[in-house]
């Protein structure tokens, strides 16, 4: 390979020079809301303390219609439909019932994912075998959807990691920040010897990244429904990486350009004017990619070809998009995007064929991450300053229900599994809903405001 050819290959490299003090401190580290032991708030303490009264009575279920921290209502099957939303403020999931938007179980699990894997975990997880990716600690693990139950971790060196199935559900896809750098190729096939392992890495320090990064940031990772590529935009190299699952490697990276008029300031004291992308979804069409910058701006890129992604638009609050855009999901008919704005505590749904912001949906609080039901036919949204899920609804674009939930809930994920019955799970999280010590809980890493032990 030529040198003009790895200039091409990975336009980020030699960029170490940039000015100014581009560290960052742990942006996890909040206001206190959760850390390594459970906290909640006083709504959660206020509506936990009637269900913690009947279990710590001696009763495993909780009320009658099987809602709060009780076993699923009668009727339920494990093979239902459900809604994962993990609560940050006391280690919980709470599970959803999509058909009747309701709570139907909340479980202690010790740890939560702040963003589990959800681009094709509602479509494929229809076993109670089957695992649920998260991403936990320093690495990724796997819970067993019909118990919650831990069948495999994998360690990545980074306390910031994203991770994604293939649409095979045969592989996982995982980036691993700083200070690891790296992208990771796991064995996610319940079946094979190997299961739950690294198959393949790349190791992308001598990228390098602004300032006196020590690599480009791989941060988040979408995968193209074809399954042959992924996309990762790095947070420090200023680009957008394809990823070639098989054989694992590299294929491209593209140079993505600050929006016209952008301050350049990304947050982190730099200032090299930087594009800064950080999140992205490709959408189920294939054929588009939304990205978000740390910058606040939102753009859209044509993946027709999938392996060379060319910018179509960029948003910015100028254009109507909120403030603060961080993660996104993309409809069922790949038409519109819905981008999480915590900035502005809402939603900003962007007319991805337009190129435009269609409208913004009124959340009342800070949203940074949201999934699909296994029918595609509502976002769920936890909203982590309420305490409570906002439903949105695909046809009309227009939120139809609030659900309460466990303490401070940031991530979802959804499966065509309903987990068994714990009463001593769900006796823990009545525990720990009115403020009791249940022991040490694994953090997650997150933007906003929990998980404050976790470091990267």
């Amino acid at each position: 390979m030529t040198d003009g050819d790895e200039s091409r290959l990975y336009p980020n490299r030699g960029r170490r020079g940039g000015s100014g003090d581009d560290r960052t401190v742990d942006e996890s580290a909040g206001d206190g809301r959760a850390g390594n032991r459970a906290s909640v708030s006083r709504r959660g303490l206020l509506a936990g303390s009637a269900t913690a009264g009947a279990a710590l009575a001696g009763c495993s279920s909780g009320p009658d219609d099987g809602t709060a921290t009780g076993t699923p209502a009668e009727g339920d099957a494990s093979g239902d439909d459900t809604v994962f939303v993990f609560n940050t403020g006391d280690a919980t999931v709470s599970l959803i019932d999509p058909r009747r938007d309701e709570v139907v179980a909340t479980q202690h699990v010790g740890l939560s994912s702040s963003f589990p894997s959800n681009q094709y975990a509602p479509e494929l997880t229809t076993a109670p075998e089957d695992p649920l990716w998260l991403n936990v600690g320093r690495g990724v693990r796997a819970l067993a959807a019909g118990s919650l139950s831990e069948v495999a971790r994998v360690e990545t060196g980074s306390g910031s990691n994203w991770q994604e199935l293939a649409p095979d559900g045969s592989t996982v896809v995982v980036s691993a920040r700083e200070p690891a750098h790296r992208n990771l190729l796991v064995d996610a096939d319940r079946d094979s010897g190997t299961f739950g392992e690294a198959l393949a890495e790349i190791d992308r320090t001598d990228e390098g990244g602004r300032g006196d990064r020590e690599g480009p940031g791989p941060c988040d990772v979408t995968v193209h429904p074809d399954g042959a590529v992924a996309y990762v935009p790095d947070l420090f190299g200023d680009t957008l990486t394809v990823l070639r699952l098989d054989p694992f490697g590299i294929e491209t990276q593209v140079d993505v350009p600050a929006a016209e008029g952008d301050s350049g300031d990304d947050g982190n004291g730099g200032d090299a004017d930087p594009s800064a992308p950080w999140m992205g979804t490709v959408a189920p069409s294939g054929d588009r990619l939304i990205v978000e910058h740390r910058t606040g701006t939102e753009s859209i890129w044509d993946t027709s070809d999938p392996a060379d992604p060319e910018l179509l638009a960029q948003l910015t609050p100028a254009d109507g998009l909120g403030e603060g855009a961080l993660t996104s999901e993309v409809g069922p008919e790949s038409r519109y995007g819905y981008v999480f704005t915590p900035g502005t505590d809402d939603v900003s749904v962007v007319d991805i064929e337009a190129g435009e912001v269609s409208g913004r949906i009124d959340l009342g609080g800070a949203a940074f991450a949201g999934t699909w039901d296994p029918g595609r036919e509502k976002l769920y949204v936890p909203v982590q300053t309420n305490d409570e899920v906002a439903v949105i609804d695909a046809e009309s674009r227009e939120l139809i229900e609030r659900i309460p939930v466990g303490a401070a809930p940031y991530g979802a994920t959804a499966a065509q599994v309903r987990p068994e019955p714990d009463g001593s799970a769900s006796l823990l999280a009545a525990m720990a809903a009115v403020g009791l010590d249940v022991g040490e809980a694994e953090t997650t890493y997150c933007i906003g405001n929990c998980a404050c032990g976790h470091r990267l």
